[in-house]
């Protein structure tokens, strides 16, 4: 039963207050904290035992002929939930038109590019297919490897690896990554596992030209291609054991049999790009000239996997292991035969000669004798 003093909240709105009188035998007048008094029916109040009325139990003695509204709970009997209950939802993972073709690669992104003699760099691992990638990083440790990440790389994304600095360089010159694709909770076409190694040279990150705009960051970033449209980056890395093999081999014959040169009484002695990765070379005269064949079919088996970037590297390494070959020989004519084309390579080539081979001079080689797409290099 309702008196006079009882504390009262109300059941449809907030609030409540004390019971200070009646107006017949329905209505009750509620006091409120401000010491208004709210005329209201009986049977919206009911009696609680503490003033604080947005979270007080409701007394068990209800008021005749009302219904006994639900037990109100306090905020310490709700059972609260932990804070480090994991979601259980997820997005289903959006694919992309073309993305069931495997694309992935290993990016670097120099974090101040304005300071390049200085900025540390990111890795990245950048996953564009619609694929979930399962990778392994690992850099050489001798002859052994040395994981340097591993881990799950959701579809159409990238993951930062890690942050280096230059110091690190030095420890990163042959690099490995193996791949597994798949698909969550939907069937899809069994890729092969990826396993490419690589070299990663040191020079690049001291040359602001190496790194690229791209469609993976806003700034630019140094780009290895790990697959690309389903193809494995083709490894350039040379085989100890063919390469043994090779040096203790015969010497190849020549492509084509010395003839004399239309310059002088030295013989021209052409042989292919093959030679100058540690095949033994015949004693030479001073005065003969080396011909280097660096057409694509020349230096290399298959370009399968390969980038134009890549195959440009090639040409040039095949180039730059010539001259370290010869460094020793003054006055030594060497003839690269490059081709006309657009004059990438050409261009590339002269850029090696002004800036990282000063002594040597260079000039065009005879029109007639290789038409117009050769160079001519005298060790100094």
């Amino acid at each position: 039963m309702i008196k006079i003093g009882d504390q009262v909240r109300f059941l449809s709105e907030t609030g409540g207050g004390k019971v200070a009188g009646f107006q017949g035998k329905n209505i009750v007048l509620v006091e409120d904290e401000d010491g208004f008094q709210i005329p209201t029916p009986i049977n919206e109040v009911v009696v609680v035992v503490t003033d604080d009325y947005n979270i007080a139990r409701v007394h068990t003695s209800a008021v005749p002929g009302v219904k006994t509204p639900p037990k109100a709970v306090t905020h310490k009997e709700v059972e609260e939930e932990p804070a480090d209950r994991p979601v259980t939802f997820k997005a289903p993972v959006e694919e992309r038109k073309g993305g069931d073709v495997l694309s992935a690669y290993l990016a670097f992104v120099p974090m101040d590019i304005r300071q390049m003699t200085t900025t540390a760099f990111e890795t990245y691992f950048v996953n564009d297919s619609n694929y979930y990638l399962h990778y392994v990083y690992m850099l050489a440790d001798g002859a052994n490897w040395r994981m340097k990440a591993c881990g799950e790389v959701e579809p159409n994304t990238k993951l930062f690896i890690e942050e280096f600095g230059r110091e690190s360089l030095n420890d990163m010159e042959k690099a490995c990554v193996q791949i597994t694709a798949y698909k969550r909770d939907k069937s899809y076409l069994l890729k092969p596992t990826v396993d490419v190694q690589f070299r990663i040279d040191p020079v690049k990150f001291y040359k602001l030209h190496t790194f690229q705009e791209n469609d993976f960051f806003e700034t630019p970033a140094l780009l290895y291609t790990l697959i690309e449209n389903d193809v494995p980056m083709r490894p350039l890395i040379i085989d100890a054991k063919k390469l043994k093999q090779q040096m203790y081999a015969p010497a190849r014959q020549e492509t084509a049999p010395a003839r004399k040169s239309q310059s002088g009484d030295g013989y021209v002695r052409r042989y292919d790009a093959s030679q100058s990765k540690g095949k033994p070379q015949p004693r030479q005269h001073q005065d003969d000239v080396i011909v280097v064949d660096l057409h694509v079919n020349e230096v290399l088996d298959t370009t399968t996997g390969m980038s134009a970037g890549d195959i440009l590297n090639y040409q040039l390494d095949v180039f730059r292991k010539t001259l370290e070959e010869h460094q020793q020989k003054k006055g030594q004519k060497i003839v690269f035969i490059h081709g006309k084309g657009e004059g990438v390579l050409r261009h590339a080539l002269i850029n090696e000669l002004k800036y990282k081979y000063k002594k040597y001079t260079y000039q065009d080689a005879s029109f007639q004798e290789y038409g117009y797409g050769a160079t001519q290099v005298t060790i100094r």
